[in-house]
């Protein structure tokens, strides 16, 4: 009655809150729960162990939880014995209410979910599948699957382990906590189910230092130790060795200075030993497999590889594809618009397909305002180089310029001669007068020498002499004058208008095609082709014109209308197949024609849908050719055939084959297994060609005869002659002659014997087949059935244990 009192009277005072003035009391259960682990160790108790830091810890939860000090962290209430709970198992191992870590987890993860689907380019289920909620303490991150939906002891192993018994701790169950060790050393927790992180290993293995060269017998959970002398493990050049004290981890790389050669050696410099592999600025400059370029690539080891120009090739345009051409043949012109980006990065080639780079300077009309925005040119230099502000000043005279109020015009009136234009800058009206003033004489002025300087409409003005009309004569100083012969034609007749406009100037063709000008005079409006094609874009989008040189507002719709119930041509990405629909804008769909590609050695096709075999890059697509299998290709040198998986390019190796090859005398008396490198090499130590001989013949005659090979040919050659048939003369026959169809009929009655006698056997080694099969399958099920039943009663003696263990008599 007392011990049941007393044990009333603890339940009580535990179950209690401290807001009634009382605290929890839990009597020390650090002796009980890591006695194992002392006794381990060797230790008597644990005022004198040398406790590591993850002991330290389970000391100080053990201390907090037999204080009643234990506190959820997110709704900071106290933490009593009958509350499910959940602990962190990553840094920190802080205990938190079942309730609020659910709460804290479901939130957190629909957060993280809701950016993730507003800042990436995925779906909310999506975004919601790879969420994640991070400890309340530690801030370690777990998944959206690791949200507690149990209330489980420390170790885990029991669900729901609340206890009434004051002598085991809240939330434990008791037993073994039997959690792996760190660093997956094999062992396991010795210490009962507790909180916080398992101590280190205390069994004793037999250790080597870092350096592997000293052991001793540590604990298994600080076997890492150092010798404290020089290394000596090798570095990885394989030349020289560590000279630091034994450590952990990989050796530093070598130091050590020494002169070496780059990888193609032709250079050599003085370097460390880890920086030994380098490459020196030489090109490499060796003969392709072609035999007609040479490698480009810089310095390197190992084969140059094939002639980047052979096999699938372009034009320089890069819109039509050729195959099967010779690497040293220039890919012809598809005559297609180049279409290539220029350097302005706005406008793009119109050239023909062409060979080099595109223009250097974009000739694009473009419109350019000066400074004062009162004037708007058409500006054909650079488009991309020049600004609206360098208009004025760099490129253009008759743009309107403003300093001190002056303008940079002509002035272009009429001088008080009535004949000739003011040719001085801006002048505010106040002309000077003529340059030509004559004195008072008799008769007409003398004709005008200057030059007419007329404005055509085009812009441009007359170079010829002034043309204008003569003034008439003074009366009363006219003289007759005598008639002479003129030997000077004038250029034009007085009084007459300025003739056509003389001027040369580069016009272009109807179809506006650059680099296709001509030198014209400018009066002269004849319009001409250039005889090129075209090339201007379609209204569909896809196509460019095929015609020749046109006037684009001549371009009729027939053509469209044709263009339009074409197929569509142009597939994106390149594809050799036509899109199926006629011609349209935007993307064709993408193609689903079946394409068949060889392995790399021949032995079988694949077949892939042709959008999914071109998405894949160059590597992917070598990757997916391959059958897997042996190459099946013929070596070279030899006659075996590749040992390697099926590869692209040629063998690696054709001279090293391993294989074993029976070598034979001439007589075929001696014979050896060789290597198929060796026969290769004595092949060529006598002066014949592997590859020459036929595959009965390899490795005949390379060994040489000797004394019993001389008398086994003898013993041969009389065996031959006497197995050669001898001729004897033909005795007339008198025996009575057999007809066909006897002998038929006896040979078809042997042969039913004999399927008779196999048709007997037969049935019979079935027969036996049936028993040996039907007595297997009954003693299988029969001792199937007896493994069951023990099976079954081990497993009811395993739970009556465990139900004992859990709930002892008293």
């Amino acid at each position: 009655m007392t011990s049941s009192a007393n044990y009333q009277q603890i339940l009580s005072d535990s179950d209690t809150d401290s807001d009634n003035g009382r605290t929890e009391s839990f009597p020390d259960l650090s002796s009980s729960i890591l006695k194992p682990y002392l006794e381990s160790t060797n230790q008597s108790s644990l005022a004198t162990s040398q406790s590591p830091s993850e002991l330290s810890k389970i000391k100080s939860f053990l201390a907090s939880s037999s204080s009643g000090a234990l506190s959820c962290l997110i709704c900071l209430e106290r933490i009593k014995p009958s509350d499910p709970t959940w602990h962190c198992s990553t840094i920190c191992y802080s205990i938190f209410h079942l309730i609020c870590i659910q709460s804290w987890a479901r939130q957190s993860s629909d957060l993280s979910a809701s950016l993730a689907a507003s800042r990436l380019p995925i779906t909310a289920e999506k975004a919601a599948e790879s969420s994640t909620w991070n400890c309340p303490k530690c801030r370690s991150q777990y998944s959206k699957s690791q949200i507690p939906k149990k209330y489980l002891c420390f170790c885990g192993k029991l669900e729901d382990p609340y206890s009434e018994d004051p002598w085991i701790l809240p939330h434990s169950c008791n037993e073994i906590c039997n959690r792996p060790l760190q660093n997956n050393c094999g062992h396991f927790c010795l210490l009962l189910c507790h909180p916080g992180p398992c101590p280190p290993c205390p069994k004793l293995v037999n250790s080597s230092c870092f350096c592997r060269k000293f052991q001793e017998v540590r604990r298994c959970g600080f076997k890492s130790f150092s010798c404290n002398k020089i290394c000596s493990k090798p570095l990885d050049c394989r030349t020289h060795k560590c000279l630091q004290i034994c450590h952990e981890g990989p050796c530093p790389p070598c130091k050590a200075r020494a002169v070496y050669m780059c990888r193609c050696g032709r250079v050599e410099e003085e370097r460390e030993c880890c920086e030994r592999d380098f490459r020196c600025e030489n090109a490499c400059g060796k003969a392709l497999d072609c035999g007609k370029h040479v490698c480009e690539r810089g310095c390197h080891v190992g084969q140059c590889g094939g002639c980047p120009l052979q096999g699938k090739r372009t034009c320089p345009c890069g819109k039509r594809v050729y195959e099967g051409m010779s690497c040293d043949v220039a890919v012809p012109l598809c005559g297609a618009t180049c279409d290539k980006m220029l350097s302005c990065r706005i406008h793009r080639c119109h050239d023909r397909c062409h060979r080099g780079p595109c223009i250097e300077t974009c000739r694009m009309v473009i419109a350019k305002l000066c400074r004062c925005r009162s004037l708007k040119k058409e500006c054909k230099f650079r488009c991309n180089a020049l600004t609206d502000t360098q208009v004025c000043s760099l490129t253009y005279v008759d743009v309107c310029k403003i300093t001190d109020l002056v303008c940079e015009r002509k002035c272009q009136r009429m001088r008080d001669c009535g004949r000739h234009a003011c040719k001085r800058r801006c002048c505010n009206g106040d002309c000077p007068p003529c340059s030509e003033p004559h004195k008072c004489h008799y008769g007409a002025c003398p004709p005008c020498r200057l030059i007419c300087e007329e404005e055509y409409p085009c812009g441009h003005s007359c170079k010829l002499r002034c043309h204008g009309p003569r003034p008439p004569p003074n009366p009363e100083f006219t003289l007759k004058t005598k008639k002479k012969k003129s030997n000077h034609q004038s250029e034009v007749t007085p009084g007459s208008p300025c003739p056509p406009c003389p001027e040369l100037i580069w016009r272009s063709c109807v179809g506006e095609h650059i680099g296709a000008e001509r030198m014209m005079v400018c009066s002269d409006r004849t319009q001409f082709s250039c005889d090129n094609l075209c090339g201007n874009p379609l209204p569909c989008g896809n196509h460019y014109c095929t015609k020749y040189c046109h006037a684009l507002k001549s371009q009729s719709s027939l053509s469209v209308e044709k263009r339009s119930a074409e197929s569509c041509e142009e597939r994106m990405p390149t594809c050799p197949h036509s899109c199926p629909l006629p011609c349209h804008p935007g993307e064709c769909p993408p193609c689903k024609v079946l394409v068949k590609r060889s392995c790399h050695c021949g032995s079988m096709v694949h077949v892939f849908e042709c959008i999914y075999f071109n998405t894949l890059s160059e590597k992917e697509q070598m990757a997916a050719r391959s059958c897997g299998g042996p190459c099946h290709r013929k070596l070279p040198y030899c006659t075996h055939l590749c040992p390697e998986i099926c590869h692209p390019g040629q063998c690696p190796l054709p001279e090293q084959c391993c294989k074993k090859v029976t070598v034979r005398c001439v007589c075929q008396t001696l014979k050896k297994e060789w290597h198929c490198l060796d026969v290769q090499a004595a092949y060529r130590n006598i002066g014949r060609d592997p590859k020459d001989i036929s595959k009965n013949q390899f490795g005949l005659g390379l060994l040489r005869c000797n004394s019993d090979c001389k008398s086994k040919v003898q013993v041969v050659d009389s065996v031959l002659q006497s197995r050669k048939p001898k001729v004897e003369e033909k005795e007339p026959a008198t025996e009575k002659h057999v007809g066909k169809r006897r002998k038929r009929r006896e040979r078809v009655r042997v042969v039913n014997q004999a399927s008779r006698l196999q048709r007997i056997f037969t049935a019979v080694k079935w027969l036996l087949l049936f028993v040996t099969l039907s007595v297997a399958v009954a003693a299988g099920l029969y001792y199937g059935y007896k493994g069951l039943l023990k099976l079954s009663d081990w497993m009811n003696e395993v739970e009556e244990q465990r139900q004992r263990k859990r709930f002892p008599r008293i």
